[in-house]
């Protein structure tokens, strides 16, 4: 079904251990805005989607949203694998070492676990269309503000790349909303 390259879509790189920042990250991980939710959501509104096109578009974005979520998670495992215990303190993530040591959880900043009332599939094409673009934007608005947060250049990088992604799959959905009504608005010959 898909061709896999062991390589990450976009390469991630950091200085340093950085805790304080990968739990900032985390959220694009498993946060309300983040691609664990993106993915799952369109991966699901795609099988009520009324034209080939639009199926596609859901499909293709979904299954991208998954190769993000690996980038996210490449990112916080990198600058919390070497980090101290003092380190994980001073960052305020204790509480999540205790429960997970450095391994990774789907959860936001502030260590909430991520619930499925993150995503949305209303079964209307047009809501859920709309319901995308305004995801996109969302997690759009998020890596900015994880850019203005990151002290990292090397980071940072990769956190444009992902917030560049989000702007591309904002457009494809206009594009793909355009089509779907189209649809809706022609004569249906039976």
């Amino acid at each position: 079904m898909w061709v896999y390259e062991k390589k990450l879509q976009d390469p991630v790189r950091v200085s340093g251990p950085n805790p304080k920042l990968a739990k900032a990250i985390i959220t694009q991980y498993g946060g309300p805005d983040g691609e664990l939710a993106a993915s799952l959501r369109y991966l699901t509104q795609r099988y009520t989607m009324p034209i080939p096109q639009g199926k596609a578009v859901l499909t293709d974005i979904g299954t991208e949203e998954l190769a993000h979520m690996e980038i996210v998670a490449a990112l916080v495992f990198n600058l919390t694998k070497d980090a101290s215990i003092e380190e994980i303190k001073a960052a305020g993530m204790e509480g999540y070492y205790a429960d997970h040591d450095k391994a990774l959880y789907f959860v936001n900043g502030d260590g909430v676990p991520w619930t499925a009332a993150y995503i949305q599939s209303k079964g209307d094409p047009i809501t859920d269309l709309y319901e995308n673009m305004a995801a996109e934007e969302k997690a759009r608005s998020t890596y900015e503000w994880l850019i203005h947060l990151s002290d990292d250049p090397c980071v940072t990088d990769v956190l444009r790349y992902l917030r560049q992604r989000e702007v591309v799959h904002f457009q494809r959905f206009g594009e793909t909303l355009e089509l779907v009504y189209e649809y809706v608005n022609s004569k249906k010959y039976y």
